[in-house]
């Protein structure tokens, strides 16, 4: 689709993919509806990249993670007469360790976050999406997503749902105007790590966040239906298909099995 001139959403878009989606697509001419926590940082990339682009921006402060945020959001861009034409459903975060000993309201956050404000943002602006009869919808999952990962349980299981639920609903939209397409990175240069708390979860050389949104962009373009970025990444993910899955578990224990201090 052409994005000049119309508006999208991006969630997590105070740093890392969320922010180069932001600079990447204001720089193609669209409008930005920019969601994070930190308003600091938002209304910094909002000035810079007004200034340098000609295009308008709407900040909203908003934390996915809580109940009826993603209702409280859409209400904000109806009040604001803002058509969402491209919607990222980008924010995400993970957890790392044996699954009893992570905090079970941390691990509530991450799902809330990772599973249902991807749910219900998309259950909101779809539908004038298909009104339009154009729109697209890009939900950021990960190489996480391809298998079951020890000491990264409900992270891996929440990508597994956004990789599945993306697929199912690019099918039910393939003929209606709206596209839907699943980016699936590896290891990324972004604060991703600072947030896990440890970089026993990092798998594999380090993509840039820069990098992985020009071949998402790209591979949108060309119509495809997800990406993986980096050959070893998509070779990683789909070597899961050639094992038995107690064979997949005992490789992905491997990587991901905290190290001894």
């Amino acid at each position: 689709m052409n994005i000049k001139g119309k508006w999208s959403l991006i969630t997590g878009a105070s740093s890392g993919i969320g922010e180069q989606f932001a600079r990447q697509l204001a720089k193609e001419g669209s409008h930005l509806v920019l969601v994070a926590r930190s308003k600091r940082k938002l209304d910094t990339l909002a000035a810079e990249l007004t200034r340098s682009y000609g295009i308008q921006c709407q900040v909203v402060p908003q934390d996915l993670s809580i109940e009826g945020a993603a209702g409280e959001l859409y209400q904000k861009c109806q009040q604001l007469n803002l058509n969402i034409d491209l919607l990222v459903n980008n924010a995400g975060f993970a957890t790392h360790g044996l699954f009893e000993q992570i905090s079970g309201e941390r691990q509530h956050e991450e799902v809330m976050l990772n599973v249902a404000a991807v749910v219900d943002m998309t259950h909101l602006f779809l539908p004038g999406m298909l009104h339009r009869g154009a729109g697209a919808v890009i939900n950021v999952s990960s190489t996480a997503g391809f298998q079951p990962l020890p000491y990264m349980a409900v992270y891996g299981a929440t990508k597994a749902f956004v990789l599945s639920f993306t697929d199912a609903l690019w099918w039910e939209n393939r003929d209606r105007g709206v596209q839907f397409f699943a980016l699936c990175p590896g290891s990324t240069e972004t604060n991703f790590f600072n947030v896990v708390g440890t970089e026993d979860a990092s798998v594999g050389a380090k993509d840039t966040p820069e990098r992985v949104v020009e071949v998402t962009l790209r591979a949108m373009k060309k119509g495809k239906q997800y990406v993986v970025p980096g050959l070893r990444n998509y070779l990683g993910a789909q070597i899961s298909r050639f094992m038995t899955r107690r064979q997949s578990l005992r490789l992905a224990q491997g990587m991901l099995s905290p190290r001894k201090q």
